[in-house]
């Protein structure tokens, strides 16, 4: 029998049936693990990796799933070097990606474990990328900006002197020089062409309610995946970028970066309307020339706060909530705040309220599997950095 993941963490050791959640895991990685290119640690750190985003940042049950996975699969036999998980244990702590918290009594990850799992996102999200071009995004006017072209103009004031073309500029100096005097003069200088670059604030909601595990279909692991590699991605090569990251159930609560990895589905409805108006208000007070939301959701809102009252219905769409939700996107558009949904659900009539939510806001939607979620996301936001700048 084959679990989901909320089903399977709730069972013991002596509970679990041989084909559970964790034999469908892990049967996923094992070819991959057993190439031999990889070195003991490096292969039992990518499963503990995987295993501790699972359990939520528990260490101690990350491990003891590594410990059945061994019993039963015999990871560590293909070892030459007579490595043992115990071995591997004292290596994470001595490489400080575990460390005992006094206060909890525990093992608890650390924050460069937290980084490694975001970086291990990146890498797999890419990986499913088509090549393209890279750089820093650049939209189709030149003038002031941080790329040099090959194409020269008359320099105007205000312009950055490091983009001076030297040569040209002599060249044209020389034209009226005479022997025994140097005449240079304002019109000679030129300057360099430089593509602009546009700066970006996004906020990424990331739904967290209980539908997300429903039906023995695994939805927030990829989410989680894309969110880490997307802040990675942004943190590390648009460094002028902002990200907020915001996770939703029965109400919206901002998050850390170093939170990601560790989030867990609640026994929550999914209140769409707060993680918007909590998203708009982020952004209006940015002061970037583009201001978006991504939101990687199943696609139902079924609750929102009224009057300091929680309203909820949980059998189909409520048109009442669904109302308050088209409205914020109309908000969100008045305020050019582009929103683009990564609806992660197939039925016909949640698909149907993102193509309402995408109508009110004139936004983008994507219907896409679980596997293709990353791809989606990574190259629509690559795309939405080119911008028309005047």
């Amino acid at each position: 029998m084959i679990l989901n993941q909320s089903e399977f963490i709730k069972l013991t050791a002596e509970e679990k049936p041989k084909y559970s959640f964790m034999h469908f895991r892990y049967t996923q990685w094992s070819d991959r693990f057993n190439r031999g290119q990889q070195s003991p640690f490096d292969t039992l750190f990518n499963l503990f990796q995987e295993l501790l985003s699972i359990s939520g940042g528990d260490v101690s049950q990350a491990l003891r799933w590594m410990n059945q996975i061994d019993e039963e699969y015999k990871v560590t036999d293909q070892f030459d070097e007579n490595y043992g998980l115990g071995d591997f244990i004292q290596e994470l702590q001595e490489r400080g990606y575990i460390k005992h918290d006094q206060d909890q009594q525990r093992m608890v990850p650390t924050s460069k474990t937290g980084k490694s799992i975001r970086r291990k996102a990146l890498e797999e999200i890419f990986s499913q990328l088509k090549k393209g071009s890279v750089g820093g995004h650049k939209t189709v006017h030149t003038g002031k900006g941080l790329e040099r072209q090959p194409e020269t103009r008359s320099w105007k004031h205000g312009d950055d002197t490091a983009h001076i073309d030297s040569t040209g500029t002599l060249m044209n100096a020389l034209k009226h020089t005479s022997l025994d005097q140097f005449n240079l003069r304002e019109d000679d200088i030129e300057v360099y062409n430089t593509d602009h670059h546009t700066s970006t604030a996004t906020v990424l909601l990331i739904d967290l309610s209980h539908s997300m595990i429903l039906y023995g279909e695994d939805r927030i692991t990829p989410a989680k995946k894309v969110a880490m590699a997307l802040s990675e991605m942004i943190s590390g090569s648009y460094e002028k970028d902002s990200l907020d990251i915001v996770a939703f159930g029965n109400r919206a609560w901002k998050i850390e970066m170093k939170e990601l990895p560790y989030l867990k589905v609640g026994p929550y409805h999914t209140n769409t309307l707060q993680a918007l108006e909590m998203a708009r208000h982020i952004l209006q007070r940015k002061k970037f020339a583009n201001k978006q939301i991504f939101m990687i959701t199943d696609g139902k809102p079924s609750c929102m706060i009224e009057n300091g009252k929680f309203y909820k219905n949980s059998f189909g769409l409520d048109r009442k909530i669904v109302n308050k939700v088209l409205d914020e996107a109309v908000k969100c558009k008045r305020d050019q705040i582009n929103i683009t949904t990564f609806m992660i659900a197939r039925d016909p009539y949640l698909q149907n309220f993102v193509r309402e939510l995408t109508k009110a806001n004139k936004g983008r939607a994507y219907y896409s599997s679980l596997d293709e979620l990353g791809g989606y996301i990574f190259e629509d936001y690559i795309r939405n950095r080119r911008k028309n700048v005047r």
